[in-house]
């Protein structure tokens, strides 16, 4: 089953598909072949799920593309402008081999790179079918996802503001006496609200669930004192994502420490911020952070990179993390959310989504990062 990501920009997608034969070339691979999910979605402007039928774009370089799709899933395809980017269209029934029809689509048997994601049952099968090398497709496609275009900052920027919107409506929701998952409901619903088209991910990590950083919801009834990790996020119509964290406090904080441990979590991330420019390592953001915390003595509590690049997928390339010497460049977008974590008694992280621009960095999200003591 297909869902249209709109609307579609038919300028957009032809320069990417062109875009992608080229890195394809310079790859030394002779055709891409791209499964449903989110490469397909940023080639086609078309999402959706791989089931036992194959559905497979192929787009060879130098050659035309053809979207191989089963008949009965056409009706979902068939809104896509493939005569004005110049893809053809070949549909199957039950009882045709399609792993036949992309190996017709192809010019030989030469180097092919393949969905990350795509299922084993049909990278084996077209394996057999194709023949010759197969490879990732990731490696290729990567150079091209990494950098946003003005139309992906621009729906980046409204996801960033929907989940803006959401967070500053937390206090309707979380109180003590209720539990997690309550308060997770009322937040995944808003977040559809605001805006999504539906909450991919909701975390209300409370007390010493905090501490645990993909915690995700549970039937804790939430306390006076305890603070709370609020980390949310989801499409909206045109495919891109958002994902924000903010940390609040139902009533004053049961622990002495937390607004001075707090005050440090502040300052990594801000200086984290800071250091975005084109021309500096994925790797020195993290160090920005991560020096910050070390200094203040919580460095063995900050357990996970800084950051994640964000898009069509919520965790996809660039990584903001150790060792990881790509250079930053105008349009590049990634999180950036240090967290420090004690374990038994309390955690918190601060997260925006921060876009490279040509100088320095746009922050996507502008919730205030002051713990948010609430009423109890």
């Amino acid at each position: 089953m297909s869902t249209s990501i709109g609307p579609i920009d038919v300028d957009a997608l032809r320069a990417r598909l062109d875009r992608a034969s080229a890195a394809a070339a310079a790859a030394d691979v002779d055709a891409l072949l791209i499964s449903p999910g989110s490469d397909l979605a940023y080639l086609l402007g078309v999402g959706g799920t791989s089931f036992e039928r194959l559905t497979c774009l192929v787009l060879p370089v130098g050659g035309t593309p053809v979207l191989v799709v089963p008949k009965l899933e056409h009706p979902g395809y068939a809104g896509l402008p493939t005569d004005e980017l110049g893809v053809d269209v070949a549909t199957w029934v039950d009882g045709e081999d399609p792993y036949r029809i992309v190996t017709r689509s192809l010019r030989g048997t030469g180097r092919i790179a393949v969905s990350d994601m795509m299922p084993a049952l049909h990278t084996l099968a077209l394996r057999d079918a194709v023949g010759g090398e197969q490879v990732l497709a990731g490696p290729v496609l990567r150079e091209l996802r990494m950098r946003k275009d003005a139309v992906e900052i621009a729906a980046l920027r409204k996801a960033g503001a929907a989940i803006d919107r959401v967070h500053a409506r937390v206090g309707e929701w979380l109180r003590a006496g209720r539990t997690e998952a309550e308060v997770g409901a009322d937040i995944a619903a808003a977040i559809v609200e605001e805006g999504h088209t539906v909450a991919e991910f909701v975390i209300v990590g409370s007390g010493p669930n905090g501490a645990s950083p993909h915690h995700g919801l549970s039937d804790r009834v939430i306390e006076s004192g305890d603070v709370v990790v609020v980390d949310i996020g989801g499409p909206v119509a045109e495919g891109y994502c958002s994902d924000s964290t903010r940390v609040y406090s139902v009533g004053e904080p049961r622990f002495d420490d937390v607004r001075s441990t707090y005050a440090v979590l502040q300052a990594a991330q801000q200086a984290a911020v800071d250091a975005v420019r084109p021309g500096v390592t994925a790797a020195s953001i993290d160090a920005a952070a991560r020096e910050v915390i070390a200094e203040a003595g919580f460095g063995e509590y900050f357990v996970h990179r800084t950051g994640h690049g964000i898009g069509l997928d919520v965790h996809e390339e660039p990584y903001i993390v150790g060792g990881n010497d790509l250079l930053l460049e105008e349009g590049m977008a990634f999180s950036v959310e240090p967290g420090i974590y004690l374990p038994g008694r309390w955690g918190a992280r601060i997260e925006d989504i921060v876009v490279t621009t040509e100088t320095g960095v746009e922050s996507l999200n502008n919730q205030p990062h002051d713990l948010v003591v609430l009423p109890e």
